[in-house]
């Protein structure tokens, strides 16, 4: 029986960046750039394994929350003349050294385009696994008419008699006038893609493309053998040029992020999806601040829209649960207010998070499990649907399925409910799917 055919999607991201200092980690749509290549990789059909080369412990933390394998880069790898094939086929030894095979066809995934989907990635894989091609990339139609500028060549015209003056006694020239100004020789623009004494409409000219950037599929063995990504026969896989965008510089990042509402696909859970809404406390209800008194008694702030949310949640018939590791009086407090069963002073969140699912009869995979630091990750990686806060880390927002427009402690939790039971909590107007019971029995308190 033939092996199935090994696609390695490779996504370059070194740490050093000159034009968006830290560009790999920044976040758009809450989720690190990086984070959405890895996801966008992950859900290809055709993908079999996803690796991120960085030389960057971040970044490295990051890609593995977000389900991808790490290829420690050395710095010879990455410096600012490193390319991108140095990068991939140090990437495929790694991945035949760790998986004892080669690769069969390798991708090069840009995570600087942050609206890369996962049909692009399969579109690329395609062409060298079924069509025959030897590289393929991602390309945008394109009807724009190109210039280039050209400038005059030869000797600059020779300096106005005037400034030349009249030399001195000791052989130096000083001016006797004031220089007239020689005329500079003006450009010439010409037409790169087109006649300029033509202009032909859109719908008779010939078809053209604009190379994305964001992906490209090579087979393997070939790429070695030449070193670089387009060689043989050469694929295009047209994508939707409202999706193009390539991140460089400052501008470019906030594009992303103002378009990232209107082209990310919404991806937040409904009542039907989820029996059990488990949170952590601080940096989910809190805004991560502890205010200290002269008597060394800790406050902390929480937000009046987050208690509506929950009361809505607990009316539903929802299981709720408070989960913390802090020990602090104030998260049982808040719990009692709540009505919501805690349990804190937990050093291994996902053990208990294990158990009280076991002890209730809650499926872990119809769980929300909302948090915001690293001590989170093992409970979002237990359940269903793992939520980060909009200002959670960013290996926390990577291993996100779903992440709030709101802060920690800024009404996140009551956006969650929102994301449940309708905008205005509604619970009538959102029955639990059949067979749920009415109300799940709740947890015990300590």
């Amino acid at each position: 029986m033939t092996a199935p055919r090994t696609v390695l999607a490779v996504i370059p991201a070194r740490g050093g960046s000159k034009g968006v200092p830290g560009k790999n980690l920044a976040p758009v749509g809450g989720v690190p750039l990086v984070a959405r290549a890895v996801r966008a990789c992950l859900a290809a059909r055709r993908v079999t394994h996803v690796a991120v080369s960085t030389d960057d412990p971040e970044i490295a933390a990051v890609a593995s929350g977000a389900g991808a394998e790490v290829v420690a880069r050395p710095t010879a790898l990455a410096g600012d003349t490193a390319t991108s094939e140095a990068a991939l086929l140090h990437a495929l030894d790694a991945h035949e050294a760790r998986h004892g095979r080669p690769a069969d066809v390798v991708l090069l995934v840009q995570c600087t385009s942050p609206f890369v989907t996962p049909g692009d990635v399969d579109g690329v894989a395609a062409e060298v696994l079924d069509h025959g091609a030897d590289t393929a990339l991602t390309v945008a139609p394109s009807h724009g008419f190109l210039w280039h500028e050209t400038h005059p060549t030869g000797p600059p015209p020779p300096p106005h008699p005037a400034a030349l003056g009249r030399a001195t006694a000791a052989g130096t020239p000083t001016p006797t006038a004031t220089p007239t100004p020689v005329p500079a020789p003006t450009s010439h623009a010409e037409g790169v893609n087109h006649d300029k004494a033509h202009r032909p409409r859109r719908q008779d000219r010939r078809p053209e493309y604009l190379e994305t950037g964001a992906a490209y599929a090579m087979e393997a063995a070939g790429f070695r053998t030449h070193g670089h990504r387009f060689f043989g026969r050469t694929a295009l896989v047209p994508t939707d040029p409202a999706r193009v965008l390539e991140i460089d510089d400052p501008h470019d990042l906030a594009r992303a992020r103002a378009l990232a509402p209107l082209l990310d696909p919404v991806d937040t859970p409904t009542r039907a999806d989820v029996d059990a809404v488990v949170l952590d406390f601080d940096g989910t209800q809190t805004d991560d601040r502890v205010l200290v008194d002269s008597d060394g008694r800790e406050l902390v702030a929480v937000h009046r829209g987050d208690g509506l949310g929950v009361a809505a949640l607990r009316r539903a018939g929802l299981h709720l649960l408070i989960l913390s590791t802090e020990r602090n009086p104030v998260v049982a407090a808040r719990a009692r207010k709540l009505h919501v069963p805690v349990l804190h002073g937990i050093d291994r969140k996902d053990a208990a998070l294990k158990h009280w699912c076991e002890e209730y009869g809650v499926d872990p995979q119809r769980v929300l499990y909302a948090g915001n630091d690293v001590n989170d990750l093992p409970c979002l990686a237990l359940v269903g649907w793992p939520v980060a806060v909009a200002d959670a880390h960013a290996a926390v927002r990577a291993a996100a399925r779903a992440v709030t427009t709101a802060r920690g402690g800024a009404g996140a939790v009551r956006e969650i409910a929102a994301w449940l039971l309708g905008p205005a909590l509604d619970t009538t107007a959102h029955p639990p799917p059949p067979g749920t019971p009415s109300r799940l029995p709740q947890g015990k308190r300590p």
